[in-house]
């Protein structure tokens, strides 16, 4: 069964305080988005790469490939106005009739062997695979004239990749409102499917502030990262 990741990459680097889009920011001297793609390469050279740029930045894509000499195959496809849109665009990138899609965050390069193994082979059961890790901080809730407690332990931290057999999270796409959602796990759940929560790594941070980069910075160091 064929294995498929969409790598959505659309940040404007505006978070960061920075005229280049966050994922083509260095990190540890290379641009944050190989480093991603670095990741699902390691763990299996024939998984199948989309790439989904918006369309202003596909020229210096292809010039920090060159400088970089990064030679990982990849198709790239011209991202849509929306988070969802780009998704999509990705999905209509890929011919085969079945197999397993993984989507994942561009700028989310620690994600671990593990993490991306567990998210296929539930995929592979018919599953629904979502990364989540705990959340550590104490928790409120806003309600009308004021707050109240959450109880923590009924709540997760999603990550990406989040992994669907290929014809669901097609279907998913199929819904006209499929736009407005802020991940793909919403959307699919929403077509009628269940999620199921798997244990991510902690490390697999979404870089997005410079403190973000700051951190990665370090755990990318880590053996095994």
């Amino acid at each position: 069964m064929e294995r498929f990741v969409i790598i959505v990459a659309g940040g404007s680097g505006l978070r960061m305080g920075s005229e280049i889009p966050k994922q083509f920011l260095p990190l540890n001297g290379r641009p944050l988005l190989m480093l991603t793609m670095e990741a699902f390469q390691r763990f299996s050279a024939e998984l199948r790469l989309v790439l989904v740029l918006p369309p202003a930045q596909t020229a210096r894509w292809r010039e920090l490939c060159r400088e970089h000499r990064f030679g990982i195959p990849h198709h790239l496809v011209e991202g849509g106005e929306t988070r969802g849109q780009s998704v999509r665009n990705g999905l209509d990138a890929i011919t085969a009739s079945d197999g397993l899609v993984a989507v994942h965050d561009g700028v989310r390069p620690l994600v671990s062997h593990e993490t991306i193994a567990r998210g296929f082979a539930l995929a592979g059961e018919g599953k629904c695979a979502v990364p989540a890790v705990p959340v550590n901080d104490s928790l409120r809730m806003l309600i009308a004239g004021g707050s109240q407690p959450l109880d923590r332990e009924m709540v997760r931290r999603i990550q990406t990749p989040q992994v669907f057999p290929l014809n669901t999270l097609r279907k998913a796409y199929s819904l006209p409102d499929f736009s407005g959602y802020t991940d793909d796990a919403q959307l699919v759940e929403r077509a009628g499917y269940a999620i199921t929560l798997f244990d991510g790594n902690p490390e697999n941070i979404k870089i997005t502030t410079p403190a973000d980069l700051k951190i990665a910075a370090v755990l990318a160091q880590e053996p095994g990262i």
